[in-house]
């Protein structure tokens, strides 16, 4: 059995592997809060568009 058949062979139900950005896909640096699901990078990119003021 070779790495290439193994490797994302079976389904993240929970954990990490489960969520991803809803704009880039992206796993890491994930903000969950408010039930965004953006990674860090698209959420500055998109949070004056979403609402989010920043104030210092």
């Amino acid at each position: 059995m070779s790495h290439d058949s193994v490797w994302g062979s079976r389904p993240h139900g929970y954990g990490k592997g489960a969520r991803q950005c809803r704009i880039c896909n992206h796993r890491a640096g994930l903000i969950r809060k408010y039930s965004l699901e953006l990674c860090r990078q698209c959420f500055r990119e998109q949070a004056s568009r979403i609402g989010f003021i920043k104030y210092r």
